[in-house]
């Protein structure tokens, strides 16, 4: 059976079975990989997104769906906090973990079920991940559970780019990212699923909609190279239970 993209339907079980094998296959070309996919360009996302974060020496930081850690490392070098890398993919954390020896926190764990007590965080950044997790919603409603009251979530992802460049980004990401992957990363199948996961991930305003449906306040996004990307911002709420 497939959906209205043409794609295969799959159980929430194969989803995540996947999505291990695919950041398994690519863990240690990761990295060059959104080099060469992105031109660079995605370099310059995750710096204009650490940028714009203000926060006290004693906040307690989580970037989810970390991976290889160059968001948790940005934000070191900015502030001087240790962050904590949470990560389903242990092979994603083991490449990240022989860079360098930045002092962080690695923690294996899915996005829909986080290892933290309610209200103890008071920032969780994520890039490039929430298109990933099984079930979006939940994966909000989590962390929402987890950020302390008037603690924030910054979620930098892809989206959807304006209309006159739509086209041309979408023949791009289907015939140019799958060969990058065959000769670079050696798995074209795996960066096959990263399109189409792109493809099915909601626009700007809907992804907006699901922030505020889970609870959170002053939601609002700014987009990056005319929507390729966007940066999305969601609070929880002072007096929020």
């Amino acid at each position: 059976m497939r959906d209205s993209f043409g794609h295969e339907k799959v159980t929430p079980d194969e989803r995540r079975a996947r999505i291990r094998h695919v950041f398994a296959s690519v863990a240690e070309r990761y990295d060059l990989m959104n080099d060469l996919m992105s031109f660079g360009i995605h370099r310059l996302w995750k710096r204009s997104m650490v940028k714009k974060l203000q926060l006290a020496n004693d906040c307690v930081v989580v970037d989810l769906a970390g991976g290889t850690g160059d968001i948790a490392r940005a934000i070191f070098r900015q502030t001087g906090i240790s962050v904590i890398v949470v990560d389903a993919s242990w092979q994603m954390m083991a490449a990240g973990r022989n860079k360098d020896d930045t002092p962080l926190l690695w923690v294996a764990s899915e996005g829909e079920k986080l290892p933290f007590a309610d209200k103890s965080v008071d920032l969780i950044t994520l890039s490039f991940g929430l298109r990933n997790m099984t079930d979006i919603d939940l994966a909000l409603t989590e962390i929402f559970r987890c950020l302390k009251p008037g603690g924030q979530f910054v979620c930098l992802e892809f989206s959807t780019p304006v209309f006159w460049l739509k086209p041309f980004y979408e023949l791009y990401s289907r015939v140019v990212i799958p060969r990058l992957g065959a000769f670079v990363a050696r798995e074209p199948a795996a960066y096959q699923y990263l399109i189409e996961s792109i493809e099915k991930f909601p626009d700007q305003k809907h992804l907006a909609g699901q922030f505020t449906q889970a609870g959170f306040e002053n939601v609002h996004f700014s987009n990056l190279s005319f929507g390729i990307s966007a940066l999305h911002y969601g609070t929880r709420p002072a007096g929020a239970k």
